[in-house]
């Protein structure tokens, strides 16, 4: 696997999934639950900072907060992240998702292929997984389900 790549096609997708919609579309709630796709993203950026955490843990840091909080709790971890970013713009939510989703591609690129596959990495999330799993399973599979979201919402107002 290259993660890399699925971290970059991930990201594509969603992308591609806000492309072209408006201030008032951005911020229309129920794309997903009572997200609107403004904080869809918000969410997602506070994903992204959990993964450059996550690649710290990977070669041998301890866990940071962020990725602490996801893991202990993850419905809060997500109620208190979205909910720290509602005073901010679709341009600045959108831009903080972008800088962190820059910085894990920056991470993963200097990672060494080994530490990928180093099953345990991180004992919270199961010791069964490596920084793959991890990646295919809370980030490519995550953002692909999201971008669906917000596609269907699309499909639903004719864009």
């Amino acid at each position: 696997m290259h993660p890399s790549d699925v971290l970059r096609y991930a990201n594509r997708t969603l992308l591609y999934a806000v492309r072209d919609l408006t201030e008032d579309e951005w911020r229309a709630p129920g794309v997903c639950g009572v997200w609107s796709a403004r904080e869809i993203i918000a969410h997602l950026a506070s994903f992204e900072l959990a993964l450059v955490e996550a690649f710290a843990v990977a070669r041998g840091g301890p866990i940071g907060p962020t990725l602490a909080e996801k893991l202990r709790d993850g419905q809060a971890f997500n109620d208190k992240q979205v909910m720290a970013r509602l005073g901010l713009s679709v341009a600045e939510t959108l831009a903080e998702y972008e800088a962190a989703h820059r910085r894990t591609l920056e991470l993963a690129a200097a990672l060494p292929p080994n530490l990928f596959i180093n099953t345990g990495f991180l004992p919270a999330y199961g010791l069964e997984y490596d920084l793959e799993d991890f990646i295919v399973y809370s980030y490519y599979g995550h953002k692909r389900e999201h971008a669906a979201q917000i596609m269907v919402f699309r499909d639903g107002i004719g864009k």
